[in-house]
């Protein structure tokens, strides 16, 4: 079975559809799907008429059919032409409300497909500072709310339109004064959608708002759990969910009272308007102006009027939520996307290695600088350590160079050339990245090991990457093997074992620069022995950025650069920085000092060291 949605779905490019005018923004949307919508009016125009046929045909029943001696040779006729109407009518509408499904559902699937592909596609600045439940809500809860538009609105406009049409031309035909006393309805239940499409409109934002607020609670409770259950917190989480919840309910029945409102003053008006219009057609009868079948007709004729013009009412106040979750998905589309392919230079041999930091400086935020003046040199195959308290620039300063921020000013050059003269896709290819927090995908552990590299591998080249980071041999005591299915977020494995799969990961794909941040951090100091050893091999001829807390872990680097508050306070090699003496040296003989004490504790109850 093919589950592959068709071509189009992924190629269509709906950032045209971003647009002030929400009407002209749907229109947009539909392209390529508009002549289905225009197949439903058309189908649904010829129900409509099929179904005001009807009722002409009471009328005729009624004062022309019944007069005639020969009724029985009649009566067969007018039965056949109802039976064929109500069929035609019932078809018509069959085919109007398929086209209008494929319609509604292509346009969302499209949606759907277009803003998660525009989500991967924006930058990591975007992703600090939007919260993943607002995201998800927005892809899912307002793209099926754009969805019933197309599905329920949109076609619901084209058919009161046409209903109104083709019965107030029956009614003009049956007696001008009735059908101009029929639509008297239209202006006070236009004047009533009006006052609430605002209101509701605002009551239905902060309802959404809310929603993806309580799907964020939620989302950080499940991806938390083990942090909640360790902690004895399901109360606390209980009562926040609870309080998120309460709000979420409170809005949306600010919103149904609203929304319900609106139908209390329709009905007064439409049955108003139905009582007086049958009155004044039986006074008609009476004074013998207009038939009993004209009365019939009528009567049927007024409620295929009346109840459009309600709807219409209804559709307006409906189409309020439509386009409040049009705005909420066009502020993520206006969001321009991350130019991977800016930049022209792509040498083809790939990237030697030398990195070059002259004066730069750094701010994820106006105003809040994270590096200042930041300068140094690795040549080719060097590794680089970066050492220094939390918040002082390290993890920083090794984001710059995939491109996932750009630096406000100085000049990063690799190979001699700036930095962002290469493409970000190229950058990213030729730059492996192992970070504090290891990721896993809930698939098996090979698909994790290969994801990203963008060709095909043979199980020796996964093998050989997974003994490197020292993981094989843990990998063959599961039952699957590397077929292993892993938890969400590899929740099933170790924090070491996750670790050192996504080491594997990186090494498989070969990269020209190494950054590991912080990348034992989650491992013993025996696994950590072994990841350091295959490292150090595998390091050679590419240019390594290591992050790290333990100074044993980088005391064997090329070179060492002690970072804090945004500034590089000192650089050297292990040898040369102890006798500077600083921080390096102080840090030094700090985990020295708790790594003897450590040592002694354990020797002084009989523990093998």
């Amino acid at each position: 079975m093919n589950s592959n949605p068709p071509a189009q779905a992924y190629q269509f490019d709906l950032k045209h559809a971003v647009t002030k005018n929400r009407f002209v923004g749907f229109w947009r949307m539909m392209t390529g799907f508009r002549w289905l919508y225009f197949g439903a009016i058309a189908t649904l125009g010829l129900a409509s008429l099929f179904s005001m046929l009807s009722f002409l045909l009471i009328r005729y029943f009624v004062d022309e059919a019944l007069q005639q001696p020969d009724l029985h040779n009649v009566l067969p006729y007018v039965a056949l032409g109802f039976v064929g109407l109500a069929l035609l009518q019932g078809a018509f509408s069959f085919f109007s409300g398929r086209l209008t499904a494929q319609t509604a559902e292509g346009v969302a699937l499209r949606l759907r497909n277009y803003m998660f592909d525009h989500i991967q596609h924006l930058t990591f600045t975007y992703h600090d500072k939007m919260q993943t439940g607002e995201l998800i809500q927005r892809c899912t809860s307002d793209v099926d709310t754009i969805r019933r538009f197309f599905s329920e609105q949109a076609i619901g406009v084209g058919r009161i339109i046409i209903l109104f049409v083709i019965n107030f031309g029956a009614l003009l035909s049956l007696h001008v004064g009735l059908a101009l006393v029929s639509i008297l309805v239209l202006p006070p239940i236009i004047i009533a959608s009006l006052f609430f499409f605002r209101r509701v409109s605002k009551a239905w934002e902060a309802y959404q708002e809310q929603d993806a607020k309580l799907s964020t609670t939620l989302q950080e409770n499940l991806s938390g759990v083990r942090v909640v259950k360790a902690f004895a917190r399901q109360e606390y989480e209980r009562n926040k969910f609870e309080g998120d919840n309460y709000e979420k309910f409170r809005r949306g029945r600010n919103f149904m009272l609203m929304h319900s409102g609106f139908w209390p003053i329709t009905d007064i008006i439409c049955g108003a308007q139905i009582l007086g219009g049958y009155t004044l057609a039986a006074f008609l009868v009476m004074d013998g102006t207009i038939t009993i079948g004209t009365y019939l007709a009528y009567a049927g004729l007024l409620m295929n009027i009346i109840n459009p013009i309600r709807n219409l009412g209804r559709l307006i106040v409906h189409m309020s939520t439509g386009l409040v979750s049009f705005d909420r998905v066009s502020e993520i589309m206006r969001e321009a996307r991350e130019p991977l392919t800016e930049g022209q230079h792509q040498p083809t041999g790939g990237l030697r290695g030398e990195v070059v930091f002259s004066n730069v400086s750094f701010e994820y935020e106006p105003d809040t600088p994270v590096l200042e003046n930041i300068s140094f040199t690795v040549k080719p195959g060097q590794t680089v350590a970066l050492l220094g308290s939390t918040g002082s620039g390290k993890t920083s300063v090794v984001s710059l160079l995939p491109r996932f921020y750009d630096y406000k000013s100085g000049s990063i050059t690799i190979d001699g050339v700036e930095l962002r003269d290469y493409p970000r896709k190229y950058l990213r290819g030729q730059i492996g990245v192992v970070e504090q927090e290891p990721f896993l995908f809930s698939r098996t552990i090979r698909e994790n090991i290969t994801y990203g590299v963008g060709r095909e591998v043979s199980d020796d080249e996964v093998i050989a990457a997974a003994q490197a980071a020292a993981v094989h041999d843990v990998i063959m005591t599961f039952p699957d093997g590397y077929n292993t299915l892993v938890g969400e977020r590899g929740v099933t494995l170790s924090g070491g074992q996750k670790q050192r799969v996504v080491l594997a990961r990186t090494l498989l794909k070969d990269p020209r620069i190494l950054i590991l941040d912080d990348a034992t951090s989650s491992v013993d100091a025996e696994t950590e022995d072994s990841i350091r050893g295959a490292l150090l091999r595998l390091m050679q001829g590419r240019t390594s950025f290591v992050i790290a807390h333990r100074i044993q872990t980088v005391m064997h680097a090329d070179l060492i650069l002690v970072f804090d508050k945004g500034h590089i306070v000192q650089r050297g090699t292990h040898d040369e920085l102890l006798a500077q003496g600083g921080m390096y040296r102080r840090v030094y003989e700090l985990q020295s000092r708790i790594e003897d004490e450590l040592e002694k504790e354990i020797a002084s109850v009989g523990l093998p060291l």
